[in-house]
């Protein structure tokens, strides 16, 4: 073999090697709050890839090269209902994306509620969801990140998982802990994609609802996960994007988010386009929904200084 041609080689797979994500498990061992079982992980592709019933969670690393890296990371939640997880559309496609902006991109297979080996489902998400915080901020360093810039990205009903989180990061169940508990699990900041907030009736998405506390959930449940009633002054900095003709989660629960934001003195942005539907994720092709990735930018390199 010639020697250019050899080196050609080098260089490739050398490009590959350094440029592949990789996948940390969330827990060591059965996760807490889940009985060990032999159900299996399901994933489907119909245009998106759906991913149900998981088993095991993990974050998916996806980390900008040094050189045009800013030290933020964006932790991502995909939508589904609570039922799948829109793991493509929703996740790896952002953070990818995210990387090309120099910003880590760590996407969360997080357990979902529905699933038959959990004890007490209502708790799993929020729960995945402290400890992938946790997991960055541990590794913050090794990846090039600042600790003090780590954020949350949610859609849909991924959306309802990040604004739980931003508002319920002290949230405690009676669990082993270890030495990454100890690490805060508080977002630095919040970005919003048409995302399910209240679990109260008026603007209730009624399939996140059902799935994740139950059909016949008392009061007191629904108001604990309705994030715009346990907003407070420590709450994140929150960015939040929704359309105007969502017809699956309708816009009220940006609105109420956003009103207890500024309630509270918590900077807050709240774009509503008249067009996009619900799930536009990039929003190619949907009109001036396609610039919010741009707004979304200008808003982090505003906000998170």
């Amino acid at each position: 073999m010639k020697k250019p041609i050899l080196t050609l080689l080098i260089g490739l797979f050398t490009t590959m090697v350094f440029a592949q994500n990789h996948v940390i498990p969330l827990w060591e061992g059965t996760p807490p709050l889940q009985n060990p079982s032999d159900l299996q992980e399901e994933a489907t592709q119909q245009g998106i890839l759906r991913i149900a019933n998981v088993q095991n969670p993990t974050i998916e690393v996806y980390l900008p090269t040094k050189q045009i890296a800013t030290g933020e990371a964006v932790v991502i939640f995909p939508g589904g209902g609570y039922g799948i997880l829109a793991y493509d559309w929703e996740g790896t496609d952002f953070a990818k994306w995210l990387n090309a902006q120099g910003i880590a991109g760590i996407l969360v297979k997080y357990r979902l509620p529905i699933s038959k080996s959990l004890t007490d489902p209502k708790e799993v998400p929020l729960m995945d969801a402290q400890r992938a915080i946790r997991l960055v901020r541990q590794h913050a360093e090794a990846w090039n990140i600042n600790p003090a810039k780590v954020g949350v990205m949610g859609f849909s009903a991924g959306g309802h998982l990040a604004s739980t989180l931003s508002t319920q990061y002290n949230h405690e169940v009676n669990r082993p802990k270890d030495t990454i508990d100890a690490l805060s699990a508080r977002p630095d900041f919040s970005i919003l994609v048409y995302p399910v907030i209240s679990f109260r009736d008026a603007a209730v998405h009624s399939g996140s609802r059902k799935n994740l506390i139950g059909e016949n959930a008392a009061q007191e449940l629904m108001d604990r996960f309705s994030g715009e009633l346990n907003v407070n002054a420590e709450t994140p900095p929150t960015f939040l994007v929704h359309a105007q003709d969502d017809k699956g989660v309708p816009i009220e629960n940006s609105l109420l988010y956003y009103q207890a934001l500024h309630k509270h003195g918590v900077k807050a942005s709240l774009h509503i386009y008249p067009t996009g539907g619900h799930g536009f994720a990039f929003g190619l092709g949907k009109g001036a929904v396609e610039g919010w990735r741009e707004v979304l930018l200008a808003w982090i390199k505003e906000t998170v200084k």
